[in-house]
């Protein structure tokens, strides 16, 4: 809960998303997204993440992963635009 106050503390010091209400930039930013985070980049085989975040299932882990590669293809380039 500390770290959670910590970095909720630390967006509204930062001024991160200072065009959003106080509530909805609370709302963005948790102890959650440090671990979704390190979940989304760590670029090794799944397993570790999962014994890492201590998570019973891979599923879990899966549910943490948020997708690596969607900004690696430009659609715009692709469609020769």
């Amino acid at each position: 809960k500390h770290v959670a106050r910590l970095i909720k503390q630390t967006v509204l010091d930062a001024g991160i998303r200072a065009d959003l209400p106080e509530k909805d930039r609370l709302a963005l930013f948790s102890g959650h997204s440090l671990r979704a985070g390190l979940a989304s980049s760590a670029e090794v085989d799944e397993r570790y993440v999962q014994k890492q975040l201590g998570h019973a299932s891979a599923e879990m882990t899966r549910r943490y992963q948020r997708r690596r590669d969607r900004f690696r293809v430009n659609l715009t380039k692709a469609a020769g635009l």
